[in-house]
């Protein structure tokens, strides 16, 4: 990879450890589509990478507000969701999973903004994570899910819990890509390089986050959940 290369997706890395540090999610949602364009191999190991390293840095840094109980419920979920998003791959083009996807986003969105209040309750959580599974498997963007049951919680809570979750998440997906012989030392190595540009713009989030606490999460989170679904949609359409 050139350097000029680099900087260009360090750049774009940033931004998203920037979003994601201020409302617990987005990292994936900004990099992975504008990474993929400027080099494929970027996806979905390095990806996978830096996501690690800011969910481990959002840990550490709210790791008293983690909903440990509510983490668990969405990894026994995750777990069967990994196997799901494999089979889906492998049974629907990428056009039309996209697609799919992205329409049930937004479905979740638009009903979020009438009357519906997800509550982070162990059948909610367990769904969740079965579909951020499923969906993160086959186009890194698991993180919609997760987030919508926990739109109506306090900013710490929501971005800590996010984090462990993503945390064990990269985990699972590492372990599951490295044993089909999809990782190698290069794309590690890429990864590893991108992490100072993160952590760049998760010390930028640090000041910042007060201000969305204050204002509530609920808000932007919506419309980052909203606007990645509709991009997935026009960029599935266009395939």
């Amino acid at each position: 990879m050139s350097w000029g290369l680099l900087v260009a997706a360090g750049v774009i890395v940033a931004f998203g450890g920037l979003l994601q540090g201020l409302i617990g999610f987005g990292l994936a949602l900004v990099a992975v589509p504008l990474l993929a364009l400027l080099d494929p191999a970027l996806v979905p190991v390095p990806v996978l990478v830096i996501a690690c390293a800011h969910a481990l840095l959002s840990l550490v840094r709210e790791f008293g507000h983690v909903d440990w109980r509510g983490v668990g419920w969405a990894m026994l979920g995750r777990l069967p969701g990994t196997a799901i998003g494999i089979w889906i791959v492998d049974s629907l083009d990428q056009r039309s999973f996209g697609v799919v996807v992205g329409v049930a986003v937004l479905v979740c969105v638009l009903l979020s903004v009438t009357s519906w209040r997800p509550q982070p309750t162990p059948p909610s959580l367990v769904t969740a994570g079965v579909a951020s599974g499923s969906f993160g498997t086959a186009t890194s963007v698991g993180g919609p899910m997760i987030a919508l049951v926990y739109q109506n919680q306090e900013g710490p809570q929501v971005r800590a819990t996010l984090a462990a979750f993503f945390t064990l998440g990269s985990i699972v997906s590492m372990i599951g890509l490295s044993i089909a012989g999809n990782v190698t030392a290069h794309q590690l190595w890429t990864g590893v390089l991108l992490v100072p540009f993160l952590i760049v713009g998760f010390l930028f989030s640090g000041p910042l986050r007060k201000r969305f606490d204050s204002k509530g999460v609920r808000t932007p989170m919506l419309v980052v959940a909203g606007a990645s679904a509709v991009v997935l949609i026009m960029r599935s359409a266009l395939l």
